[in-house]
C-alpha cells in the first residue's frame, strides 16, 4: 500500500508553521488539496472579497509548492466526496487537517474520519479552541477571564519551520484549473481598489508582519485613530491561514509595550471567538439572548423606508462622514479600520435599526477578512444580543467619535465629496451648514435616532 499522505487545505494556506503539512512530510510523500465546497456553508459560502483573496493566496501557495517540487491540487464540490475520490486515486489511507471549527468543516471532519485515518492536528489559534476551561471543567462564556486563563497557560506552543523537503507521489493526480473556479469578479470587476491595497500571499503575511512590528508599540495610543491608521492589517493573512498566529506572537513576544499587550489581547479575542462557536455553532444566524427575539427591527424586507435605509448604509451615503467613509473604505478596499467597523456596525443596529445580522451578512460578502466566528462575535457585541457583548443602550455617537478620534485625514480619502472640508465642519457639514450639494442630509436626525432605539428596547422588556 501507498504511503502516500493526503494534505487537506483550507484556512491554513501556507508552508511554515502548519502542523498538518510538517507532520504529513514525515510520513511520506504528499499531495496538498484544496477543495471548493460552496454548500456545505450553505449561506455561509465565501463572498466577492474573499473569493478574490482566495484566488490570489492559492496561485501563491501553488507557486511556493512548485518551488519546493511539488504542487497543489485544486477540487470542486462536496469536500467529503473529493477527499475520498482524490484519496482512493493516489493510494492515499491517511488525510492530514487542521482542525476548523466552523459547524459545516466539524461536519465534514466527522463524516470523512468514518471512512478513511484522519489525522487532525491544531494549527490555525494561540491554544486549542475547547481546552482553556474553567474551575470547574466547563467553558468560558466570558471574554476577560478565558484572556486571564489563556495567559496563564503561555506560552503557546512553539512554531513549526516549513518542511525541508516535501516528497512528491509516483504519479500526480488531475486538478482543476484555478482560472476556471471563476473566484475574480468580472462583470464589473470592481477588484482595483481590493488590488491596489493588498499584497497576498504567505511572503506577503510576513512582510506586513515586519512593519507591524516597528509599529505595535505605538498600537495602544493609535489603535483608534484611523487617519494614522497604525493598525496591523494582518486580518486576512490571519483568517486564510498565510500566516499564524503562533507565529506573530513569537515574532512579538520580546516586546514589553502596552501597543503590544493590547494588540496580544486581540490575538486572544481570535481564540475566544472560535470557543464562542464551539458552544453556539449558530452564533452567526442566531441572538444568544433570546430576549432580542422579540426586538422590534425594521426590516428591509417589508418596509420600503428600512430597505432604503440599509441601502444607503451599504453605499455610504447616511450623511455622517465617518460611517460613509468607513462603508465607502470597505467597497474599495475589502477592509476597514477597526474603531470604524464599531462605528458602522453600531450605526446600522442602533440609528436605522437594522437587525444586526443584515450587518453580518454584508460584511461577510465585502470584507477580505470575513471570518465566521469573529465576525459574528463581534456583531453581536455590538448589537447586545451576544453571550459577552456591549450593552444596547451604550449608543455610539459617530459625529463625536469623529472628531474625538480625528478622522478628519480618512473622511477626506474615503469621501471625496468632502475632501476640500476644513475642521470642524467636516464631521458634520449639515450641522454647519456647509454640505455639498453632491453629498446627502443625514438619513436619521442622531437624537431621533437614540430615543427611537432607547424605545425600542423599553418595547422589547416591557412585551
Amino acid at each position: 500500500m501507498s504511503n502516500t499522505q493526503l494534505v487537506w487545505l483550507r484556512r491554513d494556506l501556507r508552508l511554515a508553521d502548519n502542523p498538518a503539512l510538517y507532520h504529513a512530510a514525515k510520513a511520506g510523500p504528499v499531495v496538498c488539496v484544496y477543495v471548493l465546497d460552496d454548500d456545505a456553508p450553505k449561506h455561509h459560502a465565501y463572498g466577492g472579497a474573499s473569493r478574490w483573496w482566495l484566488h490570489h493566496s492559492l496561485a501563491s501557495l501553488a507557486q511556493s509548492l512548485e518551488v519546493n517540487g511539488s504542487k497543489l491540487i485544486l477540487r470542486r464540490g462536496d469536500a467529503v466526496e473529493e477527499l475520498t475520490k482524490l484519496a482512493e486515486e493516489v493510494g492515499a489511507a491517511t488525510i492530514h487537517a487542521n482542525c476548523h471549527y466552523e459547524p459545516w468543516w466539524l461536519n465534514a471532519e466527522r463524516k470523512l474520519a468514518k471512512s478513511l485515518d484522519l489525522q487532525l492536528h491544531h494549527g490555525n489559534y494561540l491554544m486549542v479552541p475547547g481546552s482553556i476551561t474553567t474551575g470547574t471543567g466547563g467553558q468560558y462564556k466570558i471574554y476577560t477571564p478565558f484572556s486571564r486563563a489563556v495567559r496563564a497557560e503561555f506560552p503557546p506552543r512553539d512554531e513549526l519551520p516549513a518542511p525541508e523537503i516535501l516528497t512528491a507521489p509516483s504519479s500526480w493526480p488531475t486538478s482543476d484549473e484555478l482560472a476556471s473556479w471563476n473566484l475574480l469578479p468580472t462583470k464589473p470587476d470592481w477588484s482595483d481598489g481590493i488590488a491596489a491595497f493588498w499584497q497576498v500571499g504567505e511572503d506577503a503575511a510576513h512582510a506586513r508582519l515586519s512593519a507591524w512590528e516597528a509599529d505595535v508599540d505605538d498600537y495602544d495610543d493609535k489603535r483608534n485613530l484611523p487617519s494614522v491608521d497604525k493598525v496591523s492589517r494582518l486580518s486576512p493573512h490571519l483568517h486564510f491561514g498565510e500566516i499564524s498566529p503562533i507565529q506573530v506572537w513569537h515574532a512579538l513576544k520580546h516586546k514589553r509595550s502596552k501597543g503590544w499587550e493590547v494588540y496580544e489581547s486581540e490575538l486572544i479575542w481570535r481564540d475566544y471567538s472560535q470557543n464562542a462557536i464551539l458552544q453556539f455553532p449558530k452564533y452567526a444566524t442566531q441572538n444568544y439572548r433570546e430576549d432580542f427575539d422579540r426586538f422590534p427591527w425594521r426590516d428591509p424586507a417589508t418596509d420600503p423606508a428600512a430597505a432604503r435605509d440599509l441601502k444607503a448604509w451599504q453605499q455610504g451615503r447616511t450623511g455622517y462622514p465617518m460611517v460613509d467613509a468607513g462603508m465607502r473604505q470597505l467597497w474599495q478596499t475589502g477592509w476597514m479600520h477597526n474603531r470604524v467597523r464599531m462605528i458602522t456596525a453600531s450605526f446600522l443596529i442602533k440609528h436605522l435599526l437594522i437587525d444586526w445580522r443584515e450587518g453580518e451578512k454584508w460584511f461577510w460578502d465585502t470584507l477580505c477578512d470575513a471570518d465566521y466566528a469573529s465576525n459574528a462575535t463581534n456583531w453581536q457585541w455590538t448589537a447586545g444580543t451576544g453571550v459577552d457583548s456591549n450593552m444596547f443602550s451604550r449608543i455610539m455617537a459617530p459625529l463625536t467619535q469623529s472628531e474625538k478620534f480625528d478622522a478628519a485625514r480618512y473622511i477626506r480619502t474615503y469621501v471625496p465629496e468632502l475632501a476640500r472640508m476644513e475642521e470642524p465642519h467636516i464631521h458634520d457639514p449639515e450641522e454647519f451648514g456647509r454640505r455639498p450639494s453632491g453629498y446627502p442630509r443625514k438619513i436619521v436626525p442622531h437624537r431621533a435616532a437614540r430615543e427611537r432605539a432607547l424605545a425600542a428596547l423599553k418595547a422589547m422588556k416591557d412585551g
